[in-house]
């Protein structure tokens, strides 16, 4: 590495990003996944519990002044406007300070808005603490996006980014789960067992906490950011612990990268980039997340009232359903995700999202015919979304790596937030205010409406998407730092 003064910063000339790229696939990368990935496990099991308990909450005993409604509608919106409001706020400081600090802050705020809300005693602070736990998972989506993208070999980052991503539906299978455990009344007062679900979600907050201490910062901030040496000591480590796990020497790492160090990227500059810069790109990111939020997050937070009013399956066993599409979720990145490095990126993304629209579209034909029951109704769903997890969390992976390093985290947060509150927020009200009506054609809708959302987000993306498997992030997005080290070069 070489480094020359070039005004108020340093001009830095690295292989740092080619070393990380040409990395093997080691144990240490798997402390990344497990440190980093298991976060996404708890929003999973946040998410349907509350889904799976909003029955019991509206009912005689629960403690809880609350209408089923209300969780599936209010509580929810409020979880992802948190969300979004988290994202873009966590999301600006993750850019500045730095990935490590802010996973371990977002990660403890919500730990302990999800222990408050384990002692909800009315509506109202259940409603705050449910705001305030979007709030940190917010923040979660850019830190941990920008970490994984920026540690994980090219090779493997699509495949890893979806897969990390996809583990939410661990979570959704343990919160269905266990939510029927926490509702079963002979086992737990109706009053307490939903609040032991809540208080589990803090308490595995707080070991995941303790493993992420150890997930270091990411070398490519350090290196934009005027921390070269540290930067260069932690890649060597890295080097040194993966040769000593093969028992061979690395291959060298020819591509070099010059830049000019900034300590931050300013308003100005994120909006020229995203706005103008990559206008296209941008189109893509607001089609796909506003697509996938729609869909998501009214089905996830509203499928158990349907089984309930449409099927009669009693409140404390809405959760056996859950678990099978949960699982049909978590196997569509698992099994898909090796094709987003292989086929490509925009023949995979626009299919999963195209297919998983038209078979809800059929699933919304038969439920309008009567022709489905709770069982079948969850058999369409987990192969709806097996398709669609894939889809929605390739979105994820997009807005993280087609943008330019120093505006990646903002990125994420900006594309989640706007997406996310314009699908995310209204899916919940609308799919809330469809399905109480207790009307099957306008439940049918809710259905129709994600679906053509998703299929209008595959177009787009068949059309925008960028091909950036097996590249390097600097290949796919060239920093705005070597962009201001070429100019200087240039100029002398």
């Amino acid at each position: 590495m070489t480094t020359a003064q070039a005004g108020t910063g340093r001009t830095v000339t690295t292989t740092i990003p080619a070393r990380l790229d040409r990395l093997p696939w080691s144990r240490w990368h798997w402390s990344i996944v497990i440190g980093l990935g298991t976060v996404w496990i708890l929003d999973g099991m946040e998410v349907t519990i509350v889904g799976n308990v909003a029955g019991r909450l509206s009912e005689p005993g629960s403690g809880l002044p609350v209408t089923s409604g209300q969780v599936t509608g209010i509580a929810a919106a409020l979880y992802v406007i948190g969300a979004c409001t988290g994202a873009l706020f966590w999301g600006r400081l993750t850019d500045i300070y730095g990935r490590k600090k802010l996973f371990l802050i977002t990660l403890a705020v919500y730990l302990g808005a999800t222990a408050m809300t384990a002692l909800a005693f009315d509506t109202w602070w259940f409603f705050l603490f449910r705001f305030l736990t979007g709030f940190g998972i917010g923040g979660e989506y850019a830190a941990i996006n920008s970490a994984i993208d920026e540690l994980i070999p090219a090779k493997y980052r699509g495949r890893v980014d979806l897969l990390i991503n996809g583990s939410y539906w661990l979570g959704a299978v343990a919160g269905a789960l266990l939510s029927i455990v926490a509702l079963d009344t002979s086992v737990f007062p109706a009053d307490i067992g939903w609040r032991l679900t809540f208080a589990l979600g803090a308490v595995l907050a707080l070991v995941i906490l303790l493993v992420r201490r150890h997930v270091p910062e990411s070398p490519r901030w350090l290196l934009i950011h005027g921390r070269d040496e540290e930067a260069e000591r932690l890649v060597s480590s890295i080097e040194e612990r993966i040769e000593a796990e093969k028992g061979e020497p690395l291959p060298r790492a020819e591509t070099e990268m010059t830049i000019r160090q900034r300590r931050r990227t300013t308003f100005t500059e994120i909006a020229r980039t995203v706005f103008a810069a990559y206008r296209r790109r941008s189109a893509l990111g607001f089609a796909l997340f506003i697509g996938q939020a729609f869909l998501y997050n009214a089905i996830t937070f509203g499928y158990g009232a349907i089984l309930i009013r449409f099927f009669d399956v009693p409140s404390g066993h809405t959760g056996y359903y859950f678990a099978v599409i949960a699982v049909g979720n978590f196997l569509g990145p698992l099994l898909l995700g090796k094709l987003f490095d292989t086929v490509g990126r925009r023949i995979m993304i626009s299919g999963t999202y195209l297919l998983s629209g038209v078979l809800l579209f059929g699933t919304a034909w038969l439920f309008d015919r009567g022709s489905l029951s709770a069982v079948t109704m969850t058999a369409c769903w987990c192969v709806v979304l097996f398709f669609a997890s894939a889809g929605a969390s390739s979105a994820y992976l997009t807005v993280s790596e087609i943008f330019p390093m120093e505006t990646r985290a903002m990125s994420i947060a900006f594309f989640y937030a706007v997406g996310t509150a314009a699908g995310g927020i209204s899916g919940p009200l609308i799919f809330a205010e469809l399905t109480n009506t207790g009307v099957v054609g306008d439940t049918v809708l809710a259905f129709q409406i994600g679906a053509g959302l998703m299929c209008a987000a595959g177009v787009v993306a068949a059309l925008l998407a960028v091909n950036a498997e097996r590249r390097s992030l600097e290949d796919i997005a060239t920093p705005l730092s070597v962009t201001e080290a070429q100019r200087e070069t240039a100029e002398t």
